[in-house]
């Protein structure tokens, strides 16, 4: 029997401007990627309905809620690719956004042809790690008596108490917690949490697994959640569940 051909890539563009909606729904569709494409977020939700998506390209400035009000809320029940476009250079936007949830960020004006390089690397980067648990929208994650609710994107204390994490602690935390005791390279956790290549001097994966552990109560000289593999990476060495909230 012929072997069935392989699903192109689906990706959803939010854009107001119609110009700018049809450059990219061609483009994307000439190198080989399905598009569909509306003007506001209403429309989006009701495309998140009807159909599935393997990434998504947001506009910040939309009529009704903004871009970063809709990651917000998509954050809320997805972990859906989000690559965030705006007019504006401000480097203050790029950091709220990611903070927010998108993967990447991208200013106009750009290139289609830095798009569609933009988006073929997210979508290789949230494949690259091999299957392990998978969090379902508005599952919580325990391990080691403490849990990280997706949905409010919060640790929560084994005294119940929510403690502060912040947007770059979060996705690092939900990385190590959905492949927990597998050994994970500074590579792949700065690829998949910052969305970018990682340089051989940047120790920015360090930092943040040490403030992690000071999240945790985990003590640095002897950790007992979030372990070091020397010359490998991390490892989260608790076992973790996943529980209705």
């Amino acid at each position: 029997m012929p072997t069935p051909p392989e699903r192109s890539d689906h990706i959803l563009i939010v854009d107001d401007d119609a110009e700018i909606r049809l450059l990219l729904g061609r483009y994307l569709e000439k190198n080989g990627l399905r598009s569909t494409a509306v003007a506001d977020g209403r429309a989006m939700w009701r495309a998140l309905d009807e159909g599935a998506f393997d990434l998504l390209v947001l506009d910040l400035m939309l009529p009704g809620d903004d871009g970063l009000t809709l990651c917000r809320k998509l954050r809320a029940s997805s972990e859906l690719p989000v690559l965030m476009l705006t007019a504006l250079g401000d480097e203050t936007d790029r950091i709220v956004g990611l903070e927010m949830g998108a993967d990447d960020y991208l200013a106009k004006p750009f290139s289609p042809r830095e798009l569609l390089a933009r988006i073929k690397s997210i979508l290789r980067r949230t494949r690259s790690l091999p299957p392990n648990m998978q969090a379902a929208p508005g599952e919580r994650l325990c391990f080691g008596g403490w849990t990280l609710d997706t949905v409010q994107r919060q640790l929560i204390a084994p005294d119940g108490q929510s403690t502060p994490i912040s947007g770059v602690e979060y996705k690092l935390l939900h990385v190590l917690a959905t492949h927990p005791q597998r050994v994970l390279s500074r590579d792949q956790l700065l690829d998949l949490t910052q969305g970018r290549e990682a340089d051989p001097l940047d120790r920015s994966i360090d930092v943040q697994v040490s403030r992690l552990r000071q999240r945790l109560n985990d003590d640095p000289r002897n950790p007992a959640l979030i372990k070091t593999v020397r010359g490998e990476g991390y490892v989260l060495s608790a076992s973790v569940t996943a529980a209705a909230p």
